[in-house]
């Protein structure tokens, strides 16, 4: 694929405020949590369409992908972008949070919410609940597509709160799929489609693995990406930048330049010395875990083991967290499984037995 060619020069971090012009930024490790560049993060914004990240997740977690939905004269409240379909058109909900995500269809939106709450302002009660959970609190939500209401309420939010949420829906393997997702194409009962990611870093800039635009006069330009270069994954999320796409690659381009990821952790090769209380079984974690750190930041990573005690554990039970800290600030918690040795009650004869094929 061809990057997309800047004429700028790329920071060394720390990055100055003045580096991007948006009213607030941020950039977060998605592994950790760990925040590489804030400006403004806690300030309650206008945030467009950008909420269709919200959408998608609830509907995600909510409905069925596979549910056939057909338009209803819910469709003939939408305005503003739209993938353009009908009263009477029959679509997936899978297909429509496509077009939701791909082409930023409010009519998709809307064919959404009426379908998995039963209204907009029942879904919009979903999307705050789960704002709740994952921890957001800047943030309330009073519809699926992110317009501004007629008295001129809109969905608000901060660039925090929507790095979090991007963090919590990178989680789930569908929102990752459509969230990458460069074009897609469908039929329905009445017509035929082919949406293409109005995104244009997913189409120019080899290292973004999504991201959602957003647009209100009221709102401005608001952005969120992700993007991954040796095992660093990282979110951006601008509001109010006039400058957003040069933006969020300065900022990328900044992080991998500048960051190397340090393998803290190897599921292959996981092992803890000290360990008594699990001895005669295998303790285990399920994926490798790295951790993005300058080059003088190397020497400050450390790990601390912490084990339960559990004298009825199952195999494949949480027996423990790996916490890693960077100096004293915690980044990151692994769970610790077990998985009990079947051998464990065999005496030492049937071992030897067991051993020799016998």
């Amino acid at each position: 694929m061809k990057k997309l060619i800047l004429s700028l020069v790329l920071l060394i971090l720390p990055i100055k405020v003045s580096a991007i012009s948006a009213s607030s930024a941020i950039v977060m490790d998605l592994n950790s949590n760990r925040i590489f560049y804030e400006n403004n993060i806690h300030d309650q914004r206008l945030i467009a369409s950008i909420t269709k990240i919200m959408t998608a997740i609830v509907a995600i977690e909510y409905g069925n992908l596979d549910d056939v939905y057909e338009v209803g004269e819910e469709v003939l409240a939408a305005y503003g972008s739209a993938i353009y379909i009908e009263m009477g058109e029959k679509l997936t909900l899978r297909d429509l949070l496509y077009g939701l995500m791909l082409r930023s269809g409010n009519d998709a939106a809307v064919v959404i919410a009426k379908n998995i709450a039963g209204s907009m302002e029942s879904f919009a009660m979903l999307m705050n609940e789960t704002a709740s959970k994952i921890g957001m609190n800047d943030s309330y939500f009073y519809n699926a597509h992110g317009l501004e209401e007629d008295d001129g309420t809109g969905n608000l939010s901060s660039a925090y709160d929507m790095a979090l949420l991007t963090k919590y829906a990178m989680e789930n393997e569908t929102f990752r799929e459509i969230f990458a997702t460069k074009k897609y194409s469908v039929k329905t009962n009445k017509k035929s489609y082919s949406w293409t990611n109005k995104n244009k870093l997913i189409h120019n800039y080899d290292f973004i693995t999504g991201g959602k635009t957003g647009f209100t006069e009221k709102a401005r330009r608001t952005l969120v990406t992700t993007a991954s270069s040796n095992n660093i994954d990282v979110v951006v999320v601008t509001l109010n930048d006039a400058n957003d796409f040069v933006d969020h690659i300065s900022l990328y381009e900044s992080i991998f330049k500048n960051y190397e990821a340090i393998k803290v952790l190897d599921k292959d090769k996981f092992k803890i010395e000290q360990d008594t209380e699990y001895k005669d079984d295998t303790l285990y974690i399920l994926e490798d875990v790295y951790i993005p750190v300058l080059e003088n930041e190397k020497k400050d990573l450390s790990i601390k083991y912490e084990l339960y005690k559990n004298n009825n554990y199952m195999n494949n039970d949480t027996v423990g967290v790996a916490k890693i800290y960077l100096k004293d600030k915690l980044l990151k918690e692994v769970n610790i499984y077990v998985a009990k040795n079947t051998d464990e009650k065999l005496s030492w004869w049937d071992k030897l037995l067991r051993w020799l094929g016998w």
